[in-house]
Order: C-alpha cells, then sequence, then structure tokens
C-alpha cells in the first residue's frame, strides 16, 4: 500500500504545472523523465552498466517531500554546552570503549593502516548514528534524484547520484538496500555516496563494502576516509580542554590564530586540571565556543579534519570532544559564571545590524555561524570590549538595537536544529531522525 501511494504522489508531482514550472526553470526546461535519461546517459558515460541503472531504475522517482526538506533544513542553534551535554553523553562514552574492546582487531588494523584512533572513529560513529541505531529510513536513490533535478544544487546530486549507481555496480549493495537519510546519505557513519565508493574497504572479507550492516567495515571505512580524505595526521592530538586566565589577549583565541603550546602556557593557559601544558612547539589554536567564560580547548592540527566533516563549529567541537572521552580525557569543567545567550531574535537583529556595518554574515538566520563570529569580534575591537567573538547584549545594545535579558547557557536551546555537513557535503544529520 505505501509503495503504491508513493507512485501515485509520484505521478500526481510529475504531472502538476507546479512541477512542470519547476522543470521549466533549469536545465533547460527539461520534464523530470527527460532530465532522468539524460543523468542515465551521464551515469554510462562515467562507466556504470546499463544492468545497474535497469536495476536501479524503478528506485529513480521525484518526490517533492524530499527537496521541501531540503530547503527547509536548519542550522545548529544550540548553544554549545547543552548539544554536547545531550550528544557526548556518558552513556555514548562507554559504549564507545565498550565497542573498541569488542572489535579490537578492526580498531587495530585501521589505526596500522591508517594512523586514526579508535576513540576518533568511535565519537563519528556515535554522533552520526548512534552506533548503527539509527541510519535513517528513505530511500537513498530517490533522495538523490530529487536533489539532483531540483535546481538548488543540481551538480552536486547528479554526481552523488552516478556514485550510488556505481556502488550497485560494484555489488556493494543492492536499490533495495540503499535506505539511509534524506540527503541521501548511507551506513553507521553517514557517507554520501561519493564517499561511500571512494572510502569504502571491506574489512570482514566477505566481498563487499557494507557500511550498512558490517561494523568492521565501517571501522575502516571512515579510518580512510578521515587518514585519506581529511588529511589526519598520525600521531598528533585533536582537541585539549585547557583554563584560561582572566587576562588572557582575547583576540588571539580563534581558529584562524595558531601559536606555540609554549605560548599559550606563557600567557597562563593550563590544562584543565590546572597542571602546567606541554613547554613545546606544537602549533595550536585557543577554542572558545561560548566565548571567555564557557569551555575552552587548544584545537591542535587535526580538528580541521573536524571542521571538514561537519564545519559546524557546534558539532565539530563535540564530536572532538566526545573523541577524547572516549580517549580517557575527564568531563568537561563547568563555566565558571553563567554564560548569556542571545535570543534567536535578538541574533537576527545583531546579524541585521552587522550587515547594515558592512559585514557578510551569510544568511540573517539567527544562529551563531563562523561569519557572524567574525564580524563580531570585529566588532569587539572596535567597540574595546573583550574579542572573544561571543555576542552579547553589551555589543548588540553598542552597535544600536535593544536587548531582553537572555536565558543562560543552562537553558533549553529556544531554536531547533538540524545539523548538516558543508564542506564534506551537503547536509547529513547527526540527530536521530
Amino acid at each position: 500500500m505505501a509503495c503504491a501511494a508513493a507512485a501515485i504522489s509520484a505521478a500526481t508531482l510529475l504531472s502538476s504545472p507546479a512541477f512542470a514550472q519547476r522543470g521549466a526553470s533549469c536545465h533547460g526546461g527539461q520534464s523530470f523523465p527527460q532530465f532522468l535519461a539524460g543523468l542515465k546517459q551521464k551515469a554510462v558515460a562515467a562507466g556504470v552498466s546499463q544492468g545497474a541503472i535497469a536495476e536501479a531504475s524503478p528506485y529513480l522517482v521525484y518526490d517533492q517531500g524530499i527537496v521541501n526538506r531540503d530547503r527547509g533544513q536548519r542550522v545548529f542553534g544550540q548553544i554549545f554546552t547543552v548539544f554536547a551535554g545531550r550528544m557526548a553523553s556518558e552513556g555514548r562514552r562507554v559504549k564507545g570503549q565498550q565497542l573498541i574492546k569488542q572489535y579490537a582487531n578492526a580498531f587495530a588494523r585501521a589505526e596500522k593502516e591508517y594512523g586514526v584512533p579508535p576513540a576518533v572513529i568511535t565519537a563519528f560513529w556515535a554522533l552520526e548514528s548512534d552506533f548503527g541505531a539509527v541510519q535513517g529510513n528513505l530511500p537513498t536513490l530517490r533522495s538523490l534524484v530529487s536533489l539532483a533535478y531540483d535546481c538548488r544544487r543540481s551538480e552536486m546530486f547528479q554526481d552523488e547520484t552516478i556514485a550510488a549507481l556505481k556502488i550497485i555496480d560494484r555489488g556493494d549493495l543492492t536499490p533495495g538496500e540503499m535506505i539511509g537519510s534524506w540527503a541521501g546519505e548511507l551506513g553507521q557513519t553517514q557517507f554520501l555516496p561519493r564517499h561511500y565508493f571512494d572510502y569504502a574497504v571491506d574489512y570482514d572479507g566477505d566481498g563487499h563494502r557494507d557500511l550498512l550492516h558490517s561494523a568492521p567495515d565501517v571501522i575502516g571505512s571512515t579510518a580512510n576516509y578521515i587518514a585519506t580524505g581529511l588529511k589526519w595526521r598520525r600521531g598528533e592530538p585533536w582537541l585539549q580542554e585547557v583554563r584560561v586566565p582572566e587576562n588572557l589577549p582575547w583576540d588571539q583565541a580563534d581558529l584562524t590564530v595558531k601559536h606555540p603550546r609554549s605560548q599559550w602556557a606563557q600567557w597562563g593557559v593550563t590544562t584543565a586540571d590546572g597542571r602546567p601544558l606541554s613547554n613545546d612547539a606544537l602549533p595550536a589554536s585557543l577554542l572558545l565556543p561560548m566565548g571567555r567564560h564557557g569551555p575552552a580547548f587548544l584545537a591542535y592540527a587535526n580538528f580541521a579534519a573536524y571542521t571538514e566533516w561537519n564545519n559546524s563549529l557546534i558539532y565539530s567541537t563535540t564530536a572532538a570532544y566526545l573523541a577524547t572521552r572516549i580517549a580517557g580525557a575527564g568531563p568537561m569543567q563547568k563555566p565558571r559564571a553563567a554564560v548569556a545567550q542571545l535570543s534567536f531574535n535578538e541574533m537576527k537583529q545583531l546579524q541585521q545590524l552587522l550587515v547594515r556595518a558592512g559585514f557578510d554574515v551569510g544568511k540573517v538566520d539567527g544562529v551563531l555561524g563562523q561569519q557572524t563570529r567574525s564580524a563580531v569580534k570585529t566588532m569587539q575591537l572596535k567597540y574595546g570590549l573583550p574579542a572573544d567573538s561571543w555576542p552579547t547584549a553589551e555589543l548588540l545594545t553598542r552597535m544600536g538595537g535593544s536587548a531582553a535579558p537572555a536565558p543562560s547557557a543552562s537553558a533549553e536551546p529556544m531554536q531547533p536544529t538540524e545539523p548538516r555537513r558543508a564542506k564534506r557535503a551537503p547536509p547529513p544529520a547527526p540527530l536521530p531522525q
């Protein structure tokens, strides 16, 4: 019944005037069937067999609901301690350590071959699918081809559709087995098809690269992607929680600014438990996801792999922090003082004022992204405020806005979130779907 209803829905969409108008707005005015015929020709030219295309064809149907979800997606609006407290939970730390013991051979092999520590792999495994429990429940090919026909990111999703057909052609998965997130991602660490095709490895020796069901394949493939695709540096750290003094030069706290660890030590930065930092030349950036009163971390070169995996600072910091916890680090220190967060409307107001001042903050969406953080830092310097990139009611008022009492860091976020990868992929979701 569900399949029949889906077929009727797809047919209705294909014949509706609104759908025809969408088709006329791009792809040279092609209808979806015309577009799909051309996409299949591109797949053949890319080396996909006619057999694989025939096998996949029943699944290559348009779904307007997928496009609507893509256009309506929201990004992170939660404060870091709230998101990390939920996603990097004690239960996930314990489960991650248990899985490292359970699959010790696969993790040891992956670390030997790729140099990626087990905790790093396991933290992504936790955040992306809760260790395989939540991988999505939508037909991947339908999602991919719908997003390929839509004009917003058509070229990218055409490539992803062809990569999915190559996965079928290689014999890793059948079209019916390709079930995942609405954005077309597959497997327990949520790979887009291009990454699945390029980086998936057969670690259990069954002749297939199965990232949906085989834990060894998930472990080896994730390590391969992190090492080869994200340029992981073997034997180097990624993130370290630290304690910072009150008189730090706050404008130096930025992922674009690097200093030797010895310099941070000279400025009074210590380990989280107060011990001296290693007095060496290892470069590190000071990361303050909630400003100078919140948690503080030294981010090393390998932290770039996290921001490449997902360029949301809240997601990437949470993933890196969870990895340190699984590897044996202690729990995060509580903020020294309550950290006030601007409300959704106040953040939008601040972004509008920043745009009026000449800054490019991307979309004015009430979300603290990297462009907004950079603009905030510049204005803090202008007004003589501590330049820690954290937007405050004082800065909003200085810029001519009006601020109401803001919720503290312990308050539940007012804004819904749907985290998405940006650099490595468009929209994946570490949160359960």
